[in-house]
């Protein structure tokens, strides 16, 4: 088995080896990786955090041995706590870095950027999503740049020291099931489409306020039947359930 790490801002995870191929997921600086299955271009990985698999280019990325990877994913993940923070290499080199990324692998920390959970709590868990405002939907996305909304999800809760799984579905099968007059701020709702199947997840605030990617991270109502959008008056998603994970 071989690994890999990630060495820029974000990395791009494909469905299949080609550039064309659909965006299934990004990782963030500092992730590490199993190597799959090794072609001229493209390398299939399996990402360590949430065990999700595609492919990403083999110019995007660093090849790193089995005791390294293992030094680093047996360590508690030290995390990007601003929109952009700034790293420097072992090379003395810059990089711009983004919300989420993971720090393990440098030689030291610096405060201003990241640290570790102290207490993972309602009120931090809005905190952080509250970061991510407005930040512009993106299928496969990780970032402040573009998420979608099982990415929002899973790097708000990660960013709290609770790990989710990367699709909504998924998530769906995690933490205790709730109802939504007995939900809590920071409890995770999800929602349906005519098949029952799971398509959107968000973020339960104060006040029967959801915070959610749909086009962007926005905030909308949220009620017994969905989400309901004041400006174009109408529901955007049904509801299915309500999920606790505190």
């Amino acid at each position: 088995m071989s690994y890999g790490l990630c060495n820029l801002s974000i990395i791009g995870v494909r469905a299949k080896p080609s550039d064309k191929s659909e965006l299934v997921t990004q990782i963030l600086y500092g992730e590490s990786f199993k190597l799959l299955d090794q072609k001229e271009k493209w390398t299939r990985v399996r990402i360590h955090y949430d065990n999700y698999e595609g492919w990403i280019s083999n110019k995007q990325f660093k090849n790193i041995s089995k005791n390294i990877f293992e030094k680093i994913t047996r360590e508690d993940d030290v995390l990007c706590r601003d929109l952009i923070g700034i790293i420097t290499d072992n090379d003395e080199n810059e990089q711009m870095i983004v919300l989420g990324s993971v720090l393990n692998s440098l030689n030291f920390l610096n405060q201003k950027f990241y640290g570790k959970i102290n207490k993972i709590s309602q009120k931090e868990i809005l905190k952080t999503a509250n970061l991510y405002m407005n930040s512009p939907y993106l299928w496969g996305g990780k970032s402040p740049f573009g998420i979608d909304c099982s990415g929002f999800t899973q790097m708000v809760y990660k960013l709290n020291g609770i790990k989710l799984d990367r699709d909504a579905s998924k998530q769906a099968k995690q933490g205790k099931f709730s109802s939504l007059d007995k939900s809590k701020p920071g409890d995770l709702a999800f929602f349906e489409n005519n098949f029952g199947d799971i398509i959107h997840v968000g973020i339960i605030m104060d006040k029967m306020k959801i915070i959610h990617a749909h086009g962007k991270v926005r905030i909308d109502n949220l009620d017994s039947s969905g989400i309901f959008n004041t400006k174009l008056n109408i529901y955007t998603h049904k509801l299915k359930e309500v999920r606790s994970y505190l």
